[in-house]
């Protein structure tokens, strides 16, 4: 078995997006791997065999990276790339904004269809017209986008970077929202025997000045006539709905042909057109409280009638990526359930569901024309995504695999599955990753892995916190899915609702206490460590229990009721907490006296959905108490650590750190540090 170490990991293919070609020869992935400076993931569309005879072909090289296939109904692929302009003027680096490009069917080079001042913001095509629709972002009270370009030419020269916000929210992850908002054009369907000089004119669709389309899903039915999307009506800084209306195509952008077909406090995401054009579908999830967690289902909605009709009311998961079978009867979808993420098929007419996979965590479903075949990507805990086939037909299967890039890819142990008993009864799920020598005469020190979310599962293949690095130093990594978790009911994720230091904390250490009893991991030589809730998660436990040598806090929540005030994402507080008393009866920062286990803070400067003064209190407090501690700062980096070169020092500071503390040797600070 090669090596698996940093240098392998970073060298790994990483397999992304699936689409599946009119009249189903082809699939279309992106595969990212390190560009050649190691500064960056550059990616590329890849053509895949639905058959799984012919070896996995490279369709597009470029410096800047393409993603975002979608085919036309000529065989024509639509992608998206910053790669530049052949006929821009010298010096014209295009402000790295991603344009629409053409790739013809045949085979060739690829063709830019439009290149708007603000850059292409997602994509969807008209399956029978060809139609293309996009995001554009533009200044509110650009008339066209000319006068786009022209503002952002004046303010660019002037060197203001500076912004006048009227309403919240004002950020999003790692950027400010503007001074674009996003809205929606249409391309008429592309000439593939054009030139790169024969653009075709974007006509607007839907303004979204207001940031009513910010994030917002959308979709064309067949014909190219309406469009589909999800629409937030921003009534106030409370108003975290997201509506969903259609709006005809033609009508232009003054709001009269848009009519809503969705409303109240839900928020619709994931739109998907039906082939016959007469119905869309989304995931509709209602709004949460205090008292109960928000709640997940699929709508299907008549475009003519406005018509709705829940096609998952008695589903105990929360559906996720709807997508139609090609006769419009059925839609397929992915849940988390008990660790992992199958697929599932919904008949329309009568709401029978059944789960046509088995084990695994799947994504990306490209159903066949024929309706006999859904192509996926399949990942698990312990292999990367591989192109899949699903037979139809077969319930609880195991899919055919596709040749795919960097697929398979060993792992350095063996994967296991437990359940632990909370001390309420509540069976605790969790996966543990084990050196393949681990055993009672060799015990593997363990560190305890706490997800983020809160709503989320360790059901997949993780590129930003992999196990098997650890594994392959000598560490077992345990992977619990706590209260708030999803897969396991409605009831169970809301479970630690507005008290996420009682049952989620319980539910973890229920799940140390049943793995550090077997007899092939050494209790005596613990860790723990988690992101953003999973950092909150670890901070919560420095103050409560000293039962680890060491933790490590990565875009952690410290103070909640500074928190409150900072994120990004700030009126999800009142959804969530019953008021300031809840938001400081579970606030980790409460606990800072009690801490006396070594940490390690890591966090991005560019991080609003967990602001940076968490991490700085959390450093102040700890020194102010004496606690032994690190703080890896990453200035251009947002919650994720996302740059190859940046995800090599995490890892080396982490293991560093994890080495010190549990195995007891030297501390090494790493070289570029």
């Amino acid at each position: 078995m090669t090596a698996y170490d940093l240098d392998s990991f970073l060298a790994l293919p990483r397999v992304s997006g699936l689409a599946l070609s009119p009249d189903g020869s082809r699939l279309v992935t992106a595969v990212a791997t390190v560009a050649p400076d190691g500064t960056k993931f550059v990616s590329a569309l890849w053509q895949l065999d639905p058959a799984g005879e012919a070896p996995p072909r490279r369709l597009t090289r470029s410096a800047k990276g393409e993603s975002n296939a979608a085919f036309l109904p000529d065989g024509s692929v639509a992608f998206t790339s910053a790669r530049p302009d052949p006929g821009a003027k010298p010096g014209d680096d295009g402000d790295e904004r991603a344009a629409l490009w053409l790739l013809p069917a045949g085979g060739g080079e690829a063709r830019l269809l439009a290149d708007p001042p603000a850059g292409v913001d997602g994509l969807a095509v008209a399956g029978r017209a060809g139609t293309v629709v996009v995001g554009v972002g533009a200044h509110p009270g650009a008339a066209a986008l000319e006068d786009d370009a022209a503002k952002h030419k004046a303010r660019k020269d002037a060197g203001v970077t500076a912004q006048l916000f009227e309403s919240y929210p004002i950020r999003f992850w790692d950027h400010y929202l503007g001074p674009r908002h996003r809205r929606l054009y249409r391309l008429p369907p592309p000439d593939t025997a054009a030139t790169d000089d024969d653009r075709p004119d974007l006509d607007l669709v839907a303004d979204g000045t207001g940031l009513h389309l910010h994030e917002a899903s959308f979709d064309v039915t067949p014909d190219g006539a309406t469009v589909v999307t999800g629409w937030s009506p921003r009534t106030g800084f409370g108003d975290l709905s997201t509506h969903l209306v259609a709006v005809d195509a033609a009508a232009g952008p003054d709001g009269a042909g848009r009519r809503t077909l969705i409303a109240g406090d839900v928020s619709c995401s994931a739109v998907r057109c039906s082939p016959d054009g007469r119905s869309a579908v989304c995931v509709v999830e209602t709004l949460g409280t205090p008292e109960r967690a928000e709640e997940v289902t699929l709508v299907a909605v008549d475009l003519d009638s406005g018509a709705t009709r829940d096609l998952t009311p008695d589903l105990d998961l929360w559906p996720q990526a709807p997508v139609w079978a090609p006769d419009s009867r059925a839609v397929y979808f992915v849940a988390d359930e008990a660790g992992r993420c199958p697929v599932f098929r919904v008949d329309v007419a009568s709401g029978r569901i059944v789960r046509l996979s088995a084990a695994g965590a799947f994504s990306d479903l490209c159903p066949s024309p024929d309706g006999a075949t859904v192509y996926a990507l399949r990942n698990t805990v312990g292999s990367p995504p591989v192109a899949v086939a699903l037979d139809t037909a077969t319930a609880d299967q195991e899919p055919r695999l596709l040749p795919t890039p960097g697929w398979p890819a060993a792992v350095p142990g063996r994967l296991e599955e437990t359940t632990a008993t909370a001390p309420d009864g509540t069976p605790v799920h969790s996966w543990l990753a084990l050196p393949a020598g681990a055993s009672a005469a060799e015990p593997a020190p363990l560190v305890v892995w706490i997800h983020g979310g809160p709503y989320s599962s360790w059901n997949s293949w993780h590129w930003r916190w992999n196990p098997w690095l650890l594994v392959a130093r000598g560490y077992a990594v345990l992977m619990p899915d706590p209260g708030l978790s999803t897969g396991y009911g409605q009831a169970f994720a809301g479970r630690g609702r507005g008290n996420w230091g009682g049952e989620p904390f319980t539910d973890l250490m229920a799940a140390t206490d049943a793995c550090t009893a077997r007899d092939d991991i050494d209790g005596t030589r613990t860790a723990a460590m988690g992101g953003s809730f999973g950092g909150y998660m670890a901070n919560w436990v420095a103050g409560r229990t000293d039962r680890f040598r060491c933790l490590v806090t990565h875009a952690g929540l410290w103070a909640m009721d500074q928190m409150y005030g900072t994120t990004d994402h700030a009126a999800w507080a009142d959804s969530e907490w019953a008021g300031p008393a809840a938001l400081e009866a579970n606030s980790p920062h409460r606990g800072a006296a009690a801490i006396t286990t070594p940490m390690l803070v890591v966090h991005g400067e560019r991080d609003y959905r967990v602001p940076i003064g968490e991490a700085l209190r959390l450093w102040a407090d700890l020194n102010r108490h004496g606690v032994e501690a690190k703080f890896l700062y990453f200035p251009d980096e947002n919650h994720w650590i996302l740059k190859p070169q940046h995800a090599r020092v995490w890892y080396e500071t982490v293991l560093a750190f994890l080495d010190h503390h549990v195995l007891g040797t030297a501390w090494v600070r790493p070289g570029l540090l």
